[in-house]
């Protein structure tokens, strides 16, 4: 009796199996496209194309204005800086009036910042090695008789900013900025703003 209630079982559920399903896969047309459409290039469909950055050989300075002077250097020292950097990138000032490829504005300033030094202090002496008026050196840190201190000093920076546009578009294309330890010295802030403006340039062109 249980062999034929597992037959009828399994003959119900095989044409169940094939009766037809009664969901049916349909689907509407797109739409046309609007007629603009065939006139119109959606630029944000395709990836931006590399730059070119051979083609930039001229620049000048954005809106004709020089950059500002400050109270720890003035506008004549960022000029020669800046331009003896691009020059050394490849870029000459736009001469007779012509057109320059590139926009070049600057922005320096001077900030103040802690720098920690780790310091190996002889107890004993208040610094050097270790090595006292006994015979060779004492057990301690590191088997000297020195130990760690960590000092913190303030330090003068020197800041620049450097912003590279487009001349056709007016677009930015670049931006760098870099740094160089600084002081109240005028020929160490001159000398910092060299450096810190060569650093920002060794990024131009980008790789």
């Amino acid at each position: 009796m249980k062999h034929r209630l597992a037959l009828l079982a399994l003959f119900f559920g095989i044409s169940a199996c094939q009766s037809d399903n009664p969901y049916v896969a349909s689907s509407l047309p797109m739409p046309p496209a609007p007629p603009q459409a065939k006139n119109t290039l959606d630029l944000s469909a395709y990836p931006a194309p590399p730059r070119d950055y051979g083609r930039y050989r001229t620049w000048g300075w954005l809106n004709g204005q020089l950059p500002p002077g400050t109270a720890w250097v003035d506008s004549a020292q960022v000029v020669e800086a800046l331009s003896n950097g691009l020059d050394q990138r490849g870029l000459r000032p736009a001469r007779n009036n012509q057109p320059a490829d590139l926009y070049v504005s600057t922005t320096t300033r001077q900030e103040v910042r802690l720098r920690q030094v780790r310091e190996d202090v002889d107890p004993y002496y208040g610094g050097g090695a270790g090595y006292g008026p006994y015979s060779g050196y004492r057990p301690g840190y590191g088997g000297y008789a020195s130990v760690p201190v960590v000092r913190t000093y303030q330090e003068k920076v020197m800041v620049v900013q450097i912003n590279l546009f487009d001349a056709r578009t007016g677009q930015p294309v670049w931006s760098a900025s870099a740094d160089a330890r600084s002081s109240n010295n005028l020929a160490d802030r001159s000398k910092a703003l060299r450096q810190a403006v060569q650093q920002a340039l060794t990024a131009y062109p980008p790789s």
